[in-house]
């Protein structure tokens, strides 16, 4: 390989491969309908703008959680009888505002610490459906009531998954859940083992104060790139797939619903960027159950998760953590079309 073509390999291997896909989409675009493209980069920066006040509402939420320490709280979502720590867990998964990256080395910590399986599982399957940020994006995008019943599904499926396995546990197959040489650490391991007392007023110390800086920069560049392409997805999807395929698809009924449900295991891009697509399909006609059952299943079982889980876990535990995510989002997509 000439000097040249090694150059310009190592500058395309540093490059975001969002924006580098967000390139490569409005090109293909451009070079089919330059109309469409125009259209496409307009739709997708007035939904940004659309929902702007919600977007910097939750990148303030996750830097403050990280600069005043308020993540280390989910310590205390596991001591106390195996009930208990169950509903904690669920109750902390939903709400916590642990990263994406966080998830998986914090479960990898806390069964290494001893912490017991169901309620491990619990925060392990509500964590990815929802956080403050994500119900913050999900009001702007859906609505709050979405939002909130989105919320209650998590912390139910959350339940679910933890006694469930409580229940599963006499078997013997999740004696051990972790596979060999997988102890603590990662970005969120130290987020356990901290015992001190959240710095509500962060601003008065330096460190702290850097930490919301760069801890804002940090999600202000992940949610916006991810959001953008979302929209820019979004503007193709509202071009170009029938309206009628979508309702006679997902329209409604329990096939729309466990349609959703599987296909948001392959197709589910990413907690945040899935809002938009999950609002464009609604307003082409997919039964808002559908959507709901969509953003439940792909949220936890997405192929990205699915293999940091599979990498993490035994089998056994693997195939519970699939089984419960999948039964509870079919279940709990199929009840918001009755409730909502």
């Amino acid at each position: 390989m000439s000097a040249i073509a090694m150059s310009a390999y190592r500058a395309v291997r540093g490059l975001d491969r969002v924006v580098v896909a967000m390139a490569v989409i409005v090109l293909l675009i451009a070079s089919l309908s330059a109309d469409q493209a125009v259209e496409s980069i307009v739709f997708t920066v007035n939904a940004l703008l659309d929902i702007a006040i919600f977007l910097l509402l939750s990148i303030g939420v996750a830097a403050y959680a990280k600069a005043s320490g308020a993540d280390r709280l989910i310590a205390k979502a596991f001591s106390g009888r195996t009930g208990t720590m169950i509903v904690a867990a669920s109750l902390m998964g939903a709400l916590s505002p642990f990263c994406s990256c966080g998830v998986i080395p914090l479960i990898a910590a806390l069964l290494a610490m001893g912490v017991p399986l169901p309620a491990v599982m619990a925060f392990w399957l509500a964590s990815p459906i929802m956080d403050p940020t994500m119900f913050v994006l999900t009001a702007g995008t859906l609505g709050v009531s979405f939002a909130l019943y989105k919320t209650l599904a998590a912390i139910a499926i959350g339940l679910i998954g933890g006694f469930g396995m409580a229940a599963l546990m006499g078997s013997g197959w999740f004696s051990t859940p972790l596979r060999p040489n997988i102890g603590d650490g990662g970005c969120a391991g130290s987020a356990v083992r901290g015992t001190a007392a959240p710095v509500w007023r962060f601003w008065t110390e330096a460190p702290r104060r850097e930490t919301f800086r760069r801890t804002g920069l940090q999600t202000t560049l992940f949610l916006g790139k991810w959001l953008a392409l979302a929209f820019l997805l979004e503007s193709l999807m509202l071009a170009y797939l029938p309206a009628e395929l979508v309702a006679s698809t997902l329209g409604g009924g329990w096939p729309s619903v466990l349609a959703a449900t599987f296909v948001g295991v392959p197709a589910y891009l990413n907690g945040y960027a899935a809002l938009p697509l999950v609002g464009g399909l609604i307003e082409q006609g997919m039964a808002p159950a559908a959507g709901m059952a969509f953003l439940l299943a792909g949220g936890v079982t997405s192929i990205p998760a699915a293999i940091a889980v599979y990498a993490l876990a035994r089998p056994p535990v693997f195939l519970a953590y699939l089984t419960f995510a999948l039964l509870g989002s079919l279940f709990l997509g199929a009840l918001f079309g009755v409730v909502a």
